[in-house]
């Protein structure tokens, strides 16, 4: 047997030796040519699984360590006995994780309250149903926007699009990229759609194609848009420089990365590869190792947004993460890949100090880990 193993995915070198002969490559950089007498591609989205890829080669599998889908023609697949899993859902508390920073920062740079603003969730799958409990753990009023599963769930708590953006403060998205057919997400938010929403703020923490590039600039430019947090990008790795000065938080499209995220994706991806090929490795698992760093807040005569604030910026401070991509636009993919994975929330030790009783109720609805001292 073959394997082909994208060479960014952690923890799994030295896996399949014992089955296969394992070819490692950076993803961009695996060609058809490496697929032709291959059992298995191991990926990530870097690796375009399409025909000109797939065509006369002998893949049986691909086993993706990712969340979103659009990097591989799974019709393709289909009309070619090709099988394909993905690591749905493996990051999607981090995602979630990411956009509390995010809010965190916006209620800090805006003078905002959290609990008087009104979000639209648009994208209820995953990530988005984390987003939501987080956000109304947080006071906020949450709006909800999710067309397939309002079709499928005959779900009337889901509201058209319309009525998102005509009465949301923030507009998250958390949708999978979908170029055409009944929800078509491509350029979803396009010159028409600015023009007509209300939110001030733009979270896009979903693919960069869900917003049309330049009518995003124009938004920024024009004040349409007062403050934006885009961690994804059309063009990858090479974003709008333009836009990317412009957005007021930009990242590399790391929203997903924490160790435990990139732990989950890869056991998700082993058990599917021993599944298919019998193994043995179906229960596999990955042992992290302890967070050393410890936390210490004094919660007296702070506000629970506060107090978040002090601790999201000491697990994970996302101005950093920001500021380097703004300095390095061209390096984009090196901070990518290279990109230093933080750790969830849930792994810190948070030793509080005169914490009442409301403080401690949502610190732990977040499933923050105190220690009280």
């Amino acid at each position: 047997m073959k394997i082909v193993i994208d060479n960014k995915i952690p923890f799994i070198n030295g896996l399949f030796e014992p089955f296969a002969d394992v070819v490692y490559k950076v993803g961009a950089e695996i060609s058809h040519a490496d697929l032709i007498d291959a059992d298995a591609l191991v990926t990530r989205t870097r690796t375009v699984c399409n025909a000109k890829m797939l065509e006369k080669t002998n893949v049986k599998l691909i086993a993706s360590a990712t969340v979103g889908l659009d990097h591989i023609d799974v019709d393709f697949c289909s009309r070619n006995n090709i099988a394909w899993t993905n690591a749905d859902g493996c990051n999607s508390l981090t995602v979630a994780q990411y956009v509390l920073a995010a809010l965190l920062q916006i209620s800090l740079k805006c003078n905002l309250k959290l609990n008087e603003t009104t979000i639209g969730i648009i994208g209820v799958g995953n990530v988005g149903k984390k987003v939501e409990n987080i956000c109304r753990i947080l006071g906020m009023n949450v709006l909800l926007c999710d067309a397939p599963r309002k079709q499928n769930e005959n779900n009337t708590s889901f509201l058209d699009i319309d009525e998102i953006v005509e009465n949301a403060d923030i507009i998250t998205l958390h949708v999978p990229l979908n170029y055409d057919g009944k929800h078509k997400t491509y350029h979803l938010f396009d010159a028409k759609m600015f023009e007509i929403l209300k939110a001030k703020i733009l979270i896009n923490t979903s693919r960069g194609e869900i917003v049309e590039t330049n009518a995003l600039k124009t938004a920024v430019i024009n004040k349409k848009i007062d403050f934006s947090v885009i961690d994804v990008w059309e063009n990858e790795p090479k974003p709008d420089k333009n836009l990317l000065s412009f957005v007021d938080i930009a990242t590399p499209h790391i929203a997903g990365y924490s160790l435990e995220g990139k732990a989950a994706g890869t056991m998700m991806t082993v058990h599917s590869v021993s599944k298919f090929f019998n193994f043995g490795l179906d229960n596999w698992q990955i042992s992290l190792p302890e967070v050393e760093q410890q936390i210490i807040i004094d919660c007296t005569d702070k506000s629970v947004v506060n107090i978040l604030q002090n601790i999201v910026k000491s697990t994970y401070n996302i101005m950093n993460d920001s500021d380097l991509l703004k300095r390095n636009a061209d390096d984009f993919e090196t901070l990518r890949s290279d990109y230093r994975l933080r750790r969830e929330f849930a792994s810190y030790k948070i030793f509080v100090k005169n914490i009442n009783d409301k403080q401690k109720k949502i610190l732990n609805l977040l499933n923050f880990n105190l220690m009280e001292s």
